[in-house]
């Protein structure tokens, strides 16, 4: 699905969800076509991430604002630094306050979270992966902010990968029997579409060679010992990715095995918010 689509449609919905019938504490004693100035004050170190989607959500509401950015998207913010300047309508200003603020804050804390583990990678060819464990409705800025603090994005969602965990193996009957049935489904339903399949023991990756007509091999829970031997077996004739119980402390052990992915839900489901502020004067 197209990204700017979707961010308008996010951007539309929070929006109607934090308006509702009306901002009657803005109605009720600023003139509607007071003007105003904001300026984003950054009041924690870290990554900034969300200042193009902040111009966006200002724009939704006002398309001839002046905006004024002093950073971008990936650049390290310091305390006490100027983000951007905003000028605007004062009831814009006030109407999107609350959403700049919570998505670029969100976005910034996984953005900063995400570098950390990329750092760790550095020197090794590993690449970090995100998941889908998301917050609802907000799953596009998390990505997002996992791309610009230098991950890599995996699937979306359900529908642009085959992805057999434990799950849909157990359902199904067994590996080789979901690998076919995915494999005939890819073929005739949706030519092109990738499939990995999770693995939860060196003889699991044995049986998945053994069928092949896979893309990728998830390593579930694999120790680095096992992915090494487990890396044997495959030779490179399949994608690879390391999965679970992976952290700052041990991810540099899961790189040195030579695995081409290390997927991570905790860059976005562990991340803290980071502190900054939209300080609104009067022209």
């Amino acid at each position: 699905m197209n990204y700017d689509y979707l961010l308008q449609q996010l951007i539309k919905n929070a929006l109607a969800e934090d308006i509702g019938d009306g901002d009657h504490s803005t109605l009720s004693c600023i003139d509607k076509d007071a003007k105003g100035k904001a300026t984003l004050k950054i009041k924690e170190d870290g990554l900034l991430a969300g200042l193009s989607v902040a111009e966006k959500i200002f724009r939704f509401m006002q398309p001839d604002i002046i905006f004024t950015a002093f950073k971008k998207d990936g650049d390290s913010m310091k305390y006490g630094e100027t983000a951007f300047d905003l000028e605007a309508k004062v009831h814009t200003i006030l109407q999107t306050e609350r959403l700049v603020l919570n998505t670029m804050q969100r976005m910034s804390g996984i953005a900063t979270l995400t570098k950390t583990y990329v750092d760790k990678l550095k020197g090794y060819n590993t690449k970090l992966l995100d998941t889908r464990k998301t917050t609802p409705n907000f799953r596009l800025m998390e990505k997002e902010a996992v791309r610009i603090g230098g991950g890599v994005n995996h699937r979306f969602g359900l529908y642009d990968m085959i992805m057999l965990k434990d799950n849909h193996i157990d359902y199904c009957g067994g590996i080789e029997k979901a690998i076919e049935k995915a494999f005939l489904y890819a073929q005739t339903v949706k030519p092109g579409l990738k499939i990995e399949v999770e693995t939860r023991s060196i003889d699991d990756v044995k049986r998945v060679m053994a069928v092949g007509k896979i893309n990728r091999i998830m390593l579930d829970n694999f120790t680095p010992e096992l992915i090494k031997q487990a890396l044997k077996i495959i030779d490179k004739q399949y994608e690879t990715e390391a999965s679970g119980g992976i952290n700052l402390q041990n991810i540099e052990a899961y790189a040195a095995t030579g695995v081409d992915f290390i997927s991570s839900g905790a860059v976005i489901h562990q991340a803290r918010s980071l502190d900054l502020s939209l300080k609104a004067v009067t022209l």
